[in-house]
């Protein structure tokens, strides 16, 4: 598990200043802390943890002298500047259930029998106690074929009574469709288009003027 030093960041300063010089804003939360605590990291900090971690992910938080086990909230991307902007945590506790997404990431997509492989969903929301939280999903899809449909139900996390899926079960996660090849048309069809297309102006009678 990762850990990640922050700072409190004062409310005099305004985010907008502070990201502009160079730090990434943020927030912890949870039930034992009152209210939330305002952050900020260098931004090299946030692009070292998001290189293996994402929304969903644990890590350890140190703040002035204390450690949080901590759950990434949210990230706030601007896809403008394709720089991340806020980080949020939740800081974590044993005995209480937590919302959170596990990312769903197909393995071998490249040895599908046949056909076309759609995914279709990204992550999977689910609830479930700190000691049972997962961020990634690997599906192995190697061997499906056109027609095989991948729904939620049948993911490894959705076999854990320990976790309480929140997404729609029946929600397909991937999907093996035919390859639609679009037959061009000939020469000589296009040939015999054009001359109805000729014949049929030739036998247009214009209405004739009152």
């Amino acid at each position: 598990m990762n850990t990640l030093k922050a700072e409190k960041r004062s409310m005099d300063v305004k985010a907008k200043k502070l990201r502009r010089e160079g730090f990434v804003t943020g927030n912890l939360f949870g039930r034992e802390i009152e209210g939330s605590i305002p952050l900020k990291f260098t931004k090299k900090e946030i692009e070292v943890l998001l290189k293996n971690n994402n929304k969903g992910s644990q890590v350890m938080l140190e703040l002035d002298g204390k450690t949080y086990d901590a759950l990434i909230k949210e990230v706030d991307y601007n896809p403008l500047a394709h720089t991340v902007e806020e980080v949020d945590f939740q800081a974590l506790v044993s005995n209480e259930m937590v919302h959170s997404t596990a990312e769903i990431i197909l393995e071998n997509e490249e040895k599908v029998m046949s056909g076309v492989l759609q995914d279709e969903l990204k992550e999977v929301a689910y609830k479930a106690l700190p000691a049972d939280l997962v961020d990634k999903i690997k599906v192995d899809v190697a061997g499906m074929k056109i027609g095989d449909t991948l729904r939620v139900k049948d993911l490894e996390i959705a076999k854990n009574k320990n976790i309480h899926i929140t997404t729609d079960p029946e929600a397909v996660v991937a999907t093996v469709t035919p390859v639609h090849n679009v037959v061009p048309e000939t020469e000589t069809e296009a040939e015999e288009t054009a001359e109805e297309k000729s014949v049929s102006y030739t036998h247009l009678t214009l209405p004739t003027k009152a």
